[in-house]
């Protein structure tokens, strides 16, 4: 029995057969290996098109802004659980990668969803600086946090969030979403009573969707680039092995306490 609706029965990704395979339409060792490099193939796959100079550019800078963040708790995951299982590449990249959600991996698919709705009220008629002051203040109404806004390291400023914007500008590729970005950063600073750092999750978002990148797959660029990250990690992991060593810290800095049950 079928669980939910489902599409049709095709694939547009890729066709193996015994002498050839075909991605996206294009031969992959008569055409593809060899002319385009790996940023642009991953465009290819999760869009179908080739990219053009600027989504080339930025995608490939986006990923390198964000693959490494230094021993962050996805990090450690997958450093224990290679010590723990030396022979288990893939089984510790996937605990990295398990734990990688928007408190360590940033918000940036979120960042894009907000993004999306500013410029659909936009269309409906919302003035754009009106637009960012009411999701904001909606975002804060409701107890929320704002999508990237905010970091426990990088104050007053996130470099990462400087470099991109700046160069955005330089590029010639800012649009409306990042200058929506830089509308819902003048309106957190005013309904938070203060200025929050923009974080690299929402100009990762925005400069991504004013290039037409698909916004269901934002979340895909920190979670390649990240990857990357894990397997450094591990490599070094295989040949220094500290994976251990921070387990037995953690394991020393808490405490036990004993709950009062009532029992003697």
């Amino acid at each position: 029995m079928q669980i939910g609706k489902g599409g049709r029965a095709v694939s547009a990704i890729c066709d193996a057969r015994a002498d050839r395979i075909e991605v996206r339409g294009r031969d992959l060792t008569a055409d593809l290996m060899g002319r385009i490099g790996f940023v642009d193939y991953f465009f290819l796959l999760l869009s179908g098109s080739e990219p053009d100079e600027k989504q080339r550019f930025f995608l490939d800078l986006l990923l390198v802004a964000i693959a490494e963040h230094g021993l962050v708790p996805t990090v450690q995951a997958a450093r224990m659980t290679l010590a723990a299982d030396p022979g288990s590449l893939q089984g510790a990249v996937a605990a990295g990668i398990l734990g990688a959600g928007p408190v360590i991996l940033g918000t940036s698919e979120l960042c894009g969803r907000l993004l999306t709705e500013a410029a659909a009220r936009v269309d409906a008629g919302g003035a754009p600086d009106a637009v960012a002051l009411a999701l904001v203040q909606e975002i804060r109404a409701a107890g929320g946090k704002a999508p990237g806004f905010g970091h426990p390291i990088h104050k007053p400023v996130d470099p990462r969030s400087v470099r991109i914007l700046a160069l955005a500008d330089e590029q010639g590729v800012t649009g409306r979403h990042v200058e929506m970005a830089r509308r819902i950063d003048r309106a957190v600073a005013e309904v938070w009573g203060k200025p929050l750092v923009m974080n690299v999750s929402m100009p990762i978002a925005a400069v991504l969707l004013d290039l037409d990148f698909p916004g269901a797959m934002i979340k895909a660029i920190p979670l390649l680039a990240r990857t990357a990250s894990l397997l450094a990690h591990l490599a070094e992991e295989q040949v220094n092995p500290i994976g251990f060593l921070m387990a037995g810290k953690a394991e020393a800095a808490i405490a036990y306490e004993r709950e009062d049950t009532g029992h003697a």
